[in-house]
């Protein structure tokens, strides 16, 4: 109801929107205009008209750089001159009147409305549409939207888009089925924006809609009912019985093919078929033990497909079946190449089907015996030709009980389910009580084991085979199967071999060869035959079985170690040799063998033999002490003792028998050979009497012990040496000297010093060996010799031993000192004074002289230079006046390159100089202490002030150009120092350029004021009195900058400034909601918001706050100029256009307070204006809810009307057979292509329903109010009711077919007899629903 009202109460306005708003034309002759340059200011110059087709009044107005030259009358179009003209400046302008937006865009053709396939790809073109605005430029580009989309579920909100062109796009894939089959679209059209009434207006049209009717395709394949199907079915089933049934339904609801079932494939093909009623049959025998690996369970796919009537081939596993598509039967079709071919395709072209696979579980009956296989699980297979009845085994005589029968692989098997599966094992046959089966029950399959029951029956000295029978009974139907097993015994091993003597005695000679036999006489003897009787002889472990070895077969025992066997370490072995038969049982007996002694033992001497004695009064008597470890009391152990040859034999004797040795005189320490360190070696030999004769050598070592009985004696009578002076610690001279006695405690020299100045030196004795001894002289590390003090030193060395009644000797060492060059140069400190030098090549040739001086008469000094710094005001500058200066070896300073030096790039050069003494001797410190010459360069005017560059933009205000005020400013620099450097400024010339060209030179009117700040002087521009502000056009004032040197010519720099004068009209005011205070607080806030919105500067002359009887929102207010860098400068309209084009500023400056534009009288004629427009404003508006409030009644009783007549249409379709949707488009009148979202209008006579407030009629019950609908009415018709007169309580009449009624009416029309209104409605919708 609420969108009734609405539609009603927008139509007359939207209407009349459209309708109206045409752009206005200028006059063909507004081409050119010809005026004289010397027209009076204010002069009519010429006029603007234009005819505007809907007869609005016009504004008038002109724009453009060149505006300012006129001013235009509003109302009229008078065109008046503002300022002169000049043809030598401006020949020719333009003037170009803008165009506004102010039309709107609008669709051609309202009436929208089509239909597509639900397969229509996405990406494709729906529908186009198009609009058209009038106006040029931005303001004339359509710009397409879609504002709403019926229904407004969350997939078909983004299911269209609707391109620049026009176009609407599918974006989204469409389904008849499972999204909705109809959709409407609302459209709207806008254009890019443009400027109308002095504000940035956006025009849009009035919304259109778009009907999509959705057409259902056949593009699914036909759904199961259910998701998963299963039945079971006993494997002794016959042939044709129902197993289930599968229902299947068309995905399509639009179309609802019929469906054919079909088995395409199938675990066991031939098993099962399928009716066309969907219930699967038996077709074939079954069997369940076929599934055992298929856990009992068949699988089919079965597969439904739509609408073919001839037959179809399917194939099943490797068999193609004939399906007869009426009767589901399958036959036999061995064809090479399987066709299928059907009436209806899918919209693929392809056969519309789906599969299920359905399984059967086929239940056990008992129809089988227990077998018996060969094998072993789970490997057995199990397949009735594996089934055997003879089985072989084997068991070892007199086996335990309980042991079983080896190699016999026995399973029985049942294929049966559950009790049928189950059998019973027993034994028989003549054998079968010396065995026993197990298990004795069990179910399925299961390995057998034949057991030893009584271990006294398997006998194999009694029988060497033996028989049983297993028989496996089926525990339910008793039937049974019997296997023969066939046992063969095997034969154990029952006696050991013995030997005929417990103990045998043998001898052999000590190390016998290896291999030598011992004996081969001893034989173990075993009764058994066979393996059993074949005997194995070996030696068990103990002492000696790593010297002895048995042949395993022969029993012969041999030497297996020769060298091992030693009678003086072990006399007697005792070895167990052992007997094994191949059943490994075995008995042993002992030998006990002798070893017969050899000479195979040289004597042993016990001990060492190392004597001392001193020379001269020692004697030596010492026994010589050896043994034979041969048998005693023979040859092989008797000894003889003898010396063998040598220097010093002469001086000993030996007793042959005792070993007994002595010296035979005296022995002297001096007359052994030094080499020997006294040191006497006599060599003994020992001998036994066996054969053969075996001997041993032992060394008796007679040290003779030294004693001091000789002094040292010096190589040289004396000892001359020669020193340097200022060399400490280095070594002066070396004497030697030496000692007759042979040990080291006796001939050891130590040296001592003395004589004048012997403190000065120190010596150091070093032993060199056999009695030679150095002393090395030489100076402490400390001390050094000075040749100026001392020339010569002479000194005592003594040499004596350590013994203290030892006596010492002496001798003369003379030292002379030898001057050396030692002392560094210096340099001259009056030399190394400051100099000072002028740039730019004002001085050249020597400058300066550095003087060196040393003490050393054989020195040779010249004066280098180490490194040169370069400074500029104390900061390092790098090399930049390295090659300024040069040193020379002399000391001479010299300039190298007068006219590069600078000052301005340094201003003090630091020559850091050495001397340097060419003679100076290794060692010494050549060199002097780094002296430094400063060279400080003098500046000269050479640099003229230069002016720094300026961004800013001067501007000459009314209210803040003040005397002595600055109004503008200049910055210059000079490179050059002091009062070179300093900058004076001063104003050249002045003059003023009005707007229309004309020069006026001013004298006087500005001065300037210089200040510094670091190295940069600043010119302060300021008036001396106050401006005219009647004056228009631009100030040009030329500064000098200029240098006051001390001595020479000034340098000098000019430049010109423009100084742009703004009217107070461009002055704008902005009102603020928070006092002056705060305003001032946030006013460089302000300012850069203002600037970033303007791009322009921005000048704040006045901050104040506001009256309170005047105030209504704001409390301050804030007046500001916005000039460009070019001098021009910003209306208050073209300010508040800007803003409002900047968001971002315009949030800053609404969050700052900011909420009125304009200036105070500008306030008040505005709101003003703003009252008288407000009255006007509701005038119309009481006037337009009058005209409204009339039509909206109206538009009430009509839409009843039409929702009666929908209650009217709804009852006669549903009289209609749901589902059923022609291809061919709606028929008017009628809601049948859809049941569900169908326009249920008809174009039938109203029906009396029983109210009796609709028995009148109206003329704008014909007029249709959807937007969509493109309806034609004849009003010119008796518009009577169309229904007859009833009693109140009389039942009505049946209503007639409403096809029959439309068809009957259209004949009617064709033939011109159609009464009352008639309707050509193109596209049914439910909008109005």
């Amino acid at each position: 109801m609420a969108r009734l009202w609405l539609s009603c109460f927008l139509l007359p306005a939207l209407v009349v929107s459209v309708a109206a708003n045409m752009a206005p034309k200028f006059l063909a002759n507004m081409t050119s205009v010809i005026l004289a340059e010397d027209l009076p200011v204010g002069a009519q110059v010429f006029w603007l008209v234009a005819e505007d087709p809907d007869n609005d009044p016009l504004t008038y107005g002109m724009s453009g750089p060149n505006a300012y030259f006129f001013t235009v009358t509003p109302n009229t179009g008078e065109v008046k001159l503002a300022s002169a003209l000049d043809y030598e400046v401006q020949k020719e302008m333009q003037v170009i009147v803008e165009d506004r937006n102010d039309n709107a865009p609008v669709f051609q053709n309202t009436a929208f409305s089509t239909s597509i396939n639900e397969t229509l790809p996405v990406g494709s073109v729906v529908f186009s549409v198009l609009a058209v605005d009038k106006d040029m430029g931005p303001a004339g580009m359509v710009v397409y939207s879609i504002e709403k989309v019926i229904p407004s579920t969350g997939d078909s909100e983004h299911l269209f888009r609707i391109l620049a062109n026009g176009s609407i796009i599918l974006s989204g894939s469409l389904s008849y089925n499972n999204k909705s089959a109809f959709y409407q679209l609302e459209l709207k059209a806008c254009d890019l924006g443009g400027m109308f009434n002095n504000s940035f207006t956006i025009q849009c049209s009035l919304p259109a809609f778009l009907s999509i009717s959705v057409v259902d395709q056949p593009d699914l394949d036909p759904q199961f009912v259910r998701e998963f199907y299963s039945a079971s079915v006993a494997e002794d089933a016959a042939k044709g019985t129902s197993v289930l049934k599968v229902e299947a339904v068309d995905g399509d609801k639009g179309i609802n093919d019929p469906v054919i079932y079909s088995i395409s494939n199938s675990t066991w093909p031939g098993w099962f078929d399928i009716g066309a009623d969907g219930v699967i049959r038996v077709n074939g025998s079954l069997d369940r033990e076929q599934l055992l690996e298929e856990d009992e369970e068949v699988q089919l796919q079965v597969t439904v497909s739509k609408g073919p009537t001839t037959p179809v081939r399917i194939l099943l596993s490797n068999l193609w079946l004939l399906v007869s598509l009426s009767t589901g039967s399958l036959t036999s079709d061995l064809c090479s190449v399987p066709q299928a071919t059907e009436t209806h395709l899918n919209i693929y072209g392809q056969e519309a089907k789906v599969s299920i696979w359905v399984t059967v579980r086929v239940l056990d009956v008992n129809d089988h015996k227990p077998e018996f296989y060969n094998c072993s699980l789970p490997a057995c297979t199990f397949t009735p030709e594996e089934a055997q009845v003879n089985f072989t085994g084997y068991v070892d005589e007199h086996a335990s009980p309980r042991i079983p029968i080896d190699d016999l692989t026995m399973v029985v098997y049942d294929p049966d389910k559950g009790s049928n599966g189950t059998f019973l094992l027993s034994l028989g046959g003549p054998d079968a009580e010396a065995f026993s089966v197990s298990p004795v029950r069990a179910a399925g399959s299961a390995s057998v084991q034949v057991l030893v029951r009584v271990s006294a029956l398997v006998d194999y000295e009694r029988q060497t085979v033996m028989v049983v029978q297993v028989v496996a009974t089926d525990s339910v139907s008793q039937n049974f199967s019997i296997a023969m097993v066939t046992i063969h015994l095997r034969d154990i091993n029952d006696h050991r071999p013995t030997f005929p003597q417990s103990l045998y005695i043998l001898r052999v000679p000590e190390h016998s060869a290896t291999g030598s036999v011992v004996t081969d006489s001893i034989h173990a003897t075993d009764p058994d035959t066979g393996a059993w009787g074949q005997i194995t002889y070996s030696l068990l472990p103990g002492n000696g079985v790593d010297l002895f070895q048995v042949d395993p077969v022969s029993g012969t025992v041999t030497v297996r170690n020769g060298e091992l066997l030693d009678r003086e370490i072990q006399a007697v072995y005792y070895l167990t040799l052992q007997a094994t038969d191949g059943g490994n049982l075995s008995s042993s007996t002992m030998l006990q063998i002798h070893l017969l002694d050899i000479n195979d033992n040289a004597p042993v001497v016990s001990g060492s033999y190392n004597i001392f004695v001193q020379e001269e009064e020692g004697n030596v008597s010492v026994t010589i002490q050896a043994h034979d470890n041969d048998e005693p009391g023979t040859n092989n152990s008797r000894l003889l003792f003898s010396l063998l040859p040598g220097p010093y034999n002469h001086n000993f004797s030996l007793d042959p028998d005792t070993g007994l040795l002595r010296n035979l005189g005296p022995l002297d320490r001096e007359a052994i050979d030094p080499a020997l360190g006294g040191r006497i070696v006599l060599t003994v030999l020992v001998s036994d009497c066996g054969e053969p004769v075996l001997s041993t050598e032992v060394n008796v070592t007679i040290t003779v012990e030294d004693i001091n009985d000789n002094l040292p004696i010096f190589n040289q009578s004396s000892y001359n040496f020669t020193v340097k002076e200022e060399d400490p610690g280095v070594l002066v001279g070396v004497v030697k000297a030496w000692d007759a006695d042979q040990t080291e405690v006796n001939n050891r020299i130590s040296f001592s010093l003395s004589g004048s100045g012997a403190n000065y030196f120190m010596i150091r004795g070093l032993v060199l060996g056999a009695g030679w001894a150095e002393g090395y002289l030489r100076l402490p590390p400390d001390v050094s010799l000075d040749y100026e003090t001392q020339p010569v030193f002479n000194l005592t060395v003594s040499a004596e031993n350590p013994d203290p009644q030892g006596s010492e000797t002496i001798v003369d060492v003379h030292v002379n000192v030898k001057d050396v060059n030692d002392n560094p140069p210096t340099l001259d400190v009056a030399s190394l004074r400051g100099i000072r030098v002028a740039e730019n090549g004002s001085q050249h040739g020597q400058v300066a002289v550095v003087v060196a001086s040393d003490v050393d008469t054989s020195a040779q000094l010249e004066i280098q230079l180490v490194n040169i710094l370069c400074t500029k005001a104390g900061v390092d500058v790098g090399s930049l006046c390295w090659g300024w200066f040069s040193v020379v070896a002399n000391g001479s300073v010299y300039i190298n390159q007068s006219e590069a030096i600078d000052y301005e790039a340094c201003d003090l050069v630091t020559l850091v100089v050495r001397a340097c003494d060419l003679a100076t001797d290794p060692g010494f410190q050549a060199y002097s202490n780094n002296g430094s010459l400063l060279i400080t360069i003098e500046d000269i005017n050479d640099n003229a002030p230069y002016f720094l560059p300026e961004e800013k933009t001067f501007v000459i205000i009314p209210e803040l150009v003040l005397p002595n005020r600055e109004v503008a400013s200049v910055r210059a620099r000079d490179d050059d120092s002091g009062n070179n450097g300093l900058i004076l400024f001063s104003i050249l010339r002045v003059d003023f350029i009005s707007k229309d060209g004309a020069t006026i030179p001013f004298q006087g009117i500005f001065w300037i004021s210089s200040s510094s700040e670091a190295d940069v002087f600043t010119g302060s521009i300021q008036p001396v009195t106050s401006l005219d502000s009647t004056l228009q056009g631009t100030y040009q004032v030329t500064v000098q900058a200029r240098d006051t040197p001390s001595v020479g010519p000034s340098l000098e720099a000019n430049t010109t400034l423009n100084l742009f004068t703004v009217d107070q009209s461009y002055r704008s005011r902005l009102q603020f909601s928070i006092p002056k205070a705060e305003v001032g607080a946030n006013r460089e806030a302000i300012n850069e918001a203002l600037t970033q919105a303007t791009r322009t500067t921005v000048y704040i002359v006045d901050i104040q706050d506001i009256d309170s009887a005047a105030r209504a929102r704001a409390h301050s207010y804030l007046d500001a100029y916005f000039v460009f860098p070019n001098g021009s400068a910003l209306t208050l309209d073209e300010l508040s256009v800007m803003i409002r084009n900047d968001q971002d500023s315009l949030m800053q400056l609404l969050q700052l307070g900011l909420v009125v534009l304009g200036s105070q009288e500008s306030q008040e004629s505005d709101l003003s204006n703003q009252l008288i427009s407000v009255i006007i404003g509701l005038g119309v508006a009481l006037l337009l809810v009058l005209v409204i409030m009339t039509t909206a009644f109206m538009c009430v009783r009509k839409s009843y009307n039409r929702k009666l007549r929908a209650m009217k249409a709804a009852k006669e379709a549903r009289k209609t057979a749901a589902g059923v949707m022609p291809s061919a488009p709606a028929i008017p009148g009628t809601n049948i292509y859809n049941n569900e979202r169908a326009n249920p209008m008809l174009n039938l006579s109203n029906k009396d329903l029983g109210l009796e407030y609709l028995s009148s009629s109206n003329d704008l019950d014909c007029v249709s109010i959807n937007s969509l609908d493109d309806n034609s009415v004849d009003v010119e018709k008796n518009s009577e009711e169309v229904k007859e007169y009833r009693p109140p309580h009389t039942p009505p009449e049946p209503d007639p077919e409403p096809l029959s009624v439309v068809l009957s009416r259209q004949q009617a029309g064709a033939s011109g007899q159609l009464e009352g209104p008639s309707y050509t409605n193109a596209g049914l919708d439910t909008t109005d629903l």
